[in-house]
């Protein structure tokens, strides 16, 4: 049984945005979980693979600026895609002080596979997909609200 929200209090815990933000995202990461394992992605990995299907080749720079990430979280990542055979680091040919990420045939692939995971998710949220939308609208706008000043 759930406890009222305490109205009055502004630290009580299930007023906090940031709570309802973490517990929403450990929440909906396990939710693609089982959906990942037969492709051997884990989820940040996934998010790395959505970004390259996109917008394949990429600069590491520019990959990382997609996933906002920090290039040194994102390192291992690549690495690991690279050892299974989804993805190739190469000197950019416009840049050669620059490393291109290039998807392989394999990391092509895993495209048709990875197709069913968003309706899948939609399944088990069980949630209308109008709702998931302007969640997914609100929380563009909450990131955009939380970046620091340029």
């Amino acid at each position: 049984m759930s406890e009222p929200i305490d109205t009055t209090d502004p630290l009580a815990l299930e007023r906090q945005v940031c709570f309802a933000l973490s517990v929403a995202a450990r929440s909906v990461v396990a939710v693609y979980r089982p959906l990942l394992e037969p492709l051997g992605l884990t989820h940040p990995q996934y998010l790395v693979m959505l970004a390259l299907w996109q917008h394949a080749p990429l600069s590491v720079r520019r990959l990382s600026e997609l996933l906002q990430l920090d290039p040194g979280t994102l390192s291992p990542l690549l690495k690991r895609l690279e050892s299974v055979g989804y993805l190739r680091r190469e000197r950019d040919r416009s840049d050669e002080r620059s490393l291109a990420i290039v998807l392989t045939t394999e990391g092509r692939a895993l495209r048709d596979k990875a197709e069913r995971i968003p309706p899948a998710v939609v399944q088990r949220l069980g949630m209308p997909i109008e709702d998931l939308q302007h969640l997914h609208a609100a929380l563009t706008r909450v990131i955009a609200a939380a970046k620091p000043p340029a």
